[in-house]
C-alpha cells in the first residue's frame, strides 16, 4: 500500500480498502460520539459488516471515477480520513469531506490531508469545482474550508436531519484557478 507523507509529525494519507475493516472498525469505536456529532458515519458503519460495505462501496465509486476515501495515519494508527463523497470528473466537480477521532483534532491533520486530495482532483482528474458541506455548529470543519481558502456559497436552512435534529449547512467551494492562485502565492 502506498501512503502520502503529511508532514514531519509522522502523519500519513493512504487508501482505505475493504480489506481494512477491522481495523476501520476499531477506528470507528474510539471516536464514535466525537465523529458522530455532525455527521452519519458513526450511525452507519457499526459493526464489521457495515464497515466492510462502507469500504466496498468507496472502491467501488473509486473504480467509477465517482469518488475517493482516505484514512489519516498518525504513526502507523488510522486516526480519521478525507475522502470525496462524490466526484463527476464529465461536470468537474467534487464534495470533499472529513472526519477525525478525538486524539487527532486540533493538529492540522484535516487541513494537510484535504490539501493533497484537493490538489489531485484539480490537477490530475480535471475537477473544476470542490465544494465543503459543513453543519453551521461545526466550527472546527468551517475552520478547515476557510484554510484551504474556500468561499461560503451560502447556507441551506434546516438541510440535515441528524440524530432527531435538523442543522442547518453551509457550503463552501474552492475553484480551479482559485485554488492554483492560492498555491501559486
Amino acid at each position: 500500500m502506498y501512503a502520502i507523507s503529511l508532514g514531519d509529525d509522522g502523519a500519513e494519507l493512504c487508501p482505505l480498502e475493504p480489506w481494512q475493516a477491522e481495523e476501520f472498525l476499531a477506528h470507528m469505536d474510539r471516536g464514535r460520539e466525537f465523529i458522530g456529532q455532525f455527521i452519519n458515519l458513526p450511525d452507519i458503519v457499526t459493526d464489521l459488516e457495515s464497515c466492510r460495505a462502507y469500504l466496498q462501496r468507496y472502491a467501488d465509486r473509486a473504480a467509477a471515477d465517482a469518488g475517493r476515501l482516505y484514512g489519516i495515519r498518525t504513526d502507523g494508527r488510522l486516526v480519521g480520513g478525507v475522502l470525496f463523497r462524490t466526484m463527476d470528473v464529465g461536470q468537474g466537480t467534487a464534495e470533499a469531506g472529513c472526519w477525525l477521532e478525538p486524539s487527532a483534532a486540533g493538529k492540522g491533520l484535516v487541513t494537510r490531508a484535504a490539501r493533497v486530495i484537493i490538489d489531485w482532483a484539480v490537477e490530475e482528474r480535471g475537477i473544476h469545482r470542490v465544494e465543503w458541506w459543513a453543519a453551521s455548529e461545526n466550527t472546527a470543519s468551517i475552520a478547515v474550508a476557510r484554510r484551504l481558502g474556500m468561499t461560503r456559497d451560502g447556507v441551506l436552512r434546516e438541510n440535515f436531519l441528524h440524530r432527531g435534529k435538523r442543522h442547518d449547512v453551509e457550503i463552501w467551494s474552492v475553484l480551479a484557478p482559485e485554488w492554483r492562485a492560492a498555491r501559486a502565492a
